[in-house]
């Protein structure tokens, strides 16, 4: 029995107190005081008020002040106790510590919280989807790059899908979200983003969608809707998820030699989580999800080709700006109205004719060099042999070529230039580079039909490689006259 129990029996046989306490061991004090106490019911413990609050005396009206003039401010620009505890300092002399500031500021907002304050569980029926971006990286072809990861999740079932891309654009969600709908064969009723993130604008409470997405909407007939960009607990599920994807599908970073190879990899580590079981309602994944596919519609027997035309007038070097970006149509191309196709990862320029002129790979962020295919720039120099020495073409192509076409008349030069545009068309520019090499170092001609045809070999992968050949097994079919000094 607890020395209370022992007080409390033997003040109900009726022995004094002080006897109880000299039987107990105990003080008369606390004798006295668990036998004549009545109530023993339990009770929330009291708040022990701290030490040191006397340091506040003479600061807490400012302190208040200030926090009250915050609730006419945007959220993003409050004071926190940090800054509070910084401009008493400066601006008032205070000289105690941050922490007596920390426990005020803290107290104070507790105290004033409104009732419509905090958050309330939402309940997302199966065939809903959440949509928004993450950033990750990876070591995609041997180089370290920071890759917007495109995150699906289905609240319902908490299952969760991703795909990587290198922007954050209307095509790269159009994209990424056929990838995942033709992946789990059926398109979800109802998705729900961020703040139109990629895929519209959004002033005050209206958003207005791009075009391609809305034409992706009415592909697949899935309807849409936006957060408020200040609360994320509206799509709490894929912002949970991009963290826990980050921390569990990039780390270590990735590595793969492709960004398409990646995004195989990374959507065959999502159908695993399938049999991981639910954190509230106790069942696989699977099972769940089953129920979110049900709910959604059957694709149709398209899929969206993600791809916004524009048009661009090129300039007198057949350039296209095109999303900060330079781009090189071709010199053939200059003050032409040309119509440009914007992927998630190419860029495609097409005549007046919608007929392909030009294909990219699609560059996000700022570059400053021009994006150029480098056989669209020897047709021009065929013609102006003299702009060789300043050409970019120049750069690309190996140390023989270039020293020979460095030393070369116009003449010559413009006949090699020839050549190399005639074996591009057929072999591309690449092998046509590698053929001229290969013949300047063996001392021949590199005239246009040499060239042609050995561009085109080496294309197909049938020419054999050059070896060292020795010709000593010929020296057992000659003689030497020793007499004549004659060879027989």
């Amino acid at each position: 029995m607890s020395v209370q129990e022992n007080i409390r029996r033997l003040d109900s046989q009726g022995v004094p107190v002080r006897q109880i306490a000299r039987r107990l061991g105990v003080s008369r004090a606390s004798a006295a005081k668990y036998a004549e106490q009545e109530d023993f019911s339990p009770a929330p413990r009291a708040p022990l008020a701290r030490p040191g609050a006397s340091v506040l005396t003479g600061f807490e009206h400012i302190m208040e002040r200030w926090l009250i003039e915050d609730q006419r401010r945007n959220r993003k620009q409050r004071h926190t106790a940090k800054r509070i505890f910084d401009r008493l300092v400066d601006e008032h002399g205070f000289t105690a510590t941050y922490s007596p500031v920390q426990r005020y500021v803290k107290k104070w907002l507790a105290a004033h919280r409104q009732p419509g304050e905090g958050f309330t569980e939402l309940v997302w029926p199966a065939g809903t989807v959440q949509v928004d971006f993450g950033q990750a990286e990876a070591i995609v072809a041997g180089i370290r790059q920071v890759l917007h990861i495109l995150v699906v999740t289905f609240p319902f079932s908490n299952m969760r899908f991703v795909q990587a891309y290198r922007g954050e654009t209307a095509e790269c969600v159009a994209h990424g979200l056929r990838r995942v709908f033709e992946h789990i064969r059926a398109a979800p009723r109802h998705m729900v983003f961020d703040n139109a993130t990629g895929i519209g604008n959004r002033v005050g409470t209206r958003v207005t969608e791009t075009k391609l997405f809305g034409a992706f909407k009415l592909h697949y007939r899935s309807e849409s809707r936006y957060c408020n960009p200040y609360s994320g607990h509206e799509k709490g599920n894929v912002e949970n998820a991009v963290g826990f994807l980050r921390r569990n599908f990039m780390v270590p970073e990735p590595e793969a030699a492709t960004l398409e190879g990646l995004n195989k990899v990374l959507m065959a580590r999502c159908d695993a989580l399938a049999t991981t079981v639910h954190y509230r309602k106790g069942v696989p994944l699977g099972e769940l999800f089953a129920q979110d596919v049900a709910a959604s519609m059957e694709l149709p027997g398209i899929g969206f080709d993600a791809v916004r035309y524009e048009s661009r007038k090129a300039d007198k070097t057949g350039n296209l700006l095109i999303d900060g970006n330079t781009y090189a149509a071709g010199p053939a191309f200059h003050g032409r109205m040309l119509t440009v196709g914007l992927g998630h990862d190419v860029v495609q320029i097409l005549d007046e004719h919608s007929e392909p002129v030009r294909t990219f790979p699609r560059v996000f962020g700022k570059q400053a060099e021009t994006v150029f295919d480098p056989a669209s720039l020897v047709p021009l120099l065929v013609t102006k042999p003299g702009a060789w020495s300043h050409s970019p073409l120049r750069a690309l192509v190996s140390d023989p070529v270039r020293d020979w076409l460095d030393r070369a008349t116009a003449t010559d030069r413009r006949r090699l230039l020839n050549a190399v545009d005639a074996a591009s068309s057929a072999a591309g520019f690449d092998a046509a580079v590698a053929a001229a090499d290969t013949l300047i170092q063996r001392g021949d001609a590199p005239d246009m039909a040499m060239l042609g045809m050995l561009a085109r070999r080496l294309a197909d992968g049938t020419e054999p490689e050059a070896t060292n050949v020795d010709l000593s097994v010929y020296d057992t079919f000659t003689t030497l006259n020793t007499t004549t000094g004659e060879i027989a």
